[in-house]
C-alpha cells in the first residue's frame, strides 16, 4: 500500500493513494479547504467499521437500508495530542433487521475485522454503540 502527501500552500496539502484517488488535508481550522489529518483518521476509521457492519450484515441475509456512523473523539492536552477516547454509533435502518446480528456485526468489525479499529485500540480506548432506525 502507498500514498503520496503533497504540499499546496499555508498548511494545505493534497493526498494521493495508491489506487488514484485523491484528498485535501488541512492543517488550518479557520479557513481549511479540507479536513485535518487527525479528522482523516476519524472518517478511515468509521469507514473501516462501517464497511464491515454492511458487509457482515449483507452476508447473514439482512436487508440494510441506510448505515451511518457518528465518531466522537477526545485527545490528549498536551502534545503529542493523541486520540485517548473515542466513540463510534452506528445508526442502521433496513427491514426486519436482526438485532442480535447487528450487535455482532459491531462486535466482530470492533474486535476481528476492521484494521483501523484495532491498530487505534492500541492507543485510545474504543467504544461502540447502535441503533436500528425506523
Amino acid at each position: 500500500m502507498e500514498a503520496r502527501v503533497k504540499w499546496l500552500e499555508n498548511l494545505t496539502f493534497t493526498g494521493t493513494s495508491g489506487s488514484g484517488h485523491g484528498v485535501v488535508m488541512d492543517g488550518n481550522k479557520d479557513a481549511g479547504f479540507g479536513p485535518s489529518p487527525m479528522e482523516m483518521l476519524l472518517l478511515g476509521l468509521a469507514g473501516c467499521s462501517s464497511i464491515d457492519v454492511v458487509h457482515i450484515l449483507q452476508k447473514g441475509r439482512e436487508n440494510v437500508i441506510d448505515v451511518e456512523a457518528d465518531v466522537k473523539a477526545e485527545r490528549a492536552e498536551t502534545d503529542p495530542k493523541i486520540f485517548t477516547k473515542i466513540h463510534l454509533h452506528f445508526k442502521v435502518r433496513g427491514e426486519n433487521l436482526n438485532e442480535t446480528k447487528l450487535a455482532r456485526a459491531v462486535e466482530l468489525s470492533a474486535e476481528k475485522y476492521c484494521s483501523a479499529s484495532i491498530m487505534l485500540s492500541k492507543a485510545a480506548e474504543i467504544t461502540h454503540s447502535w441503533e436500528i432506525m425506523e
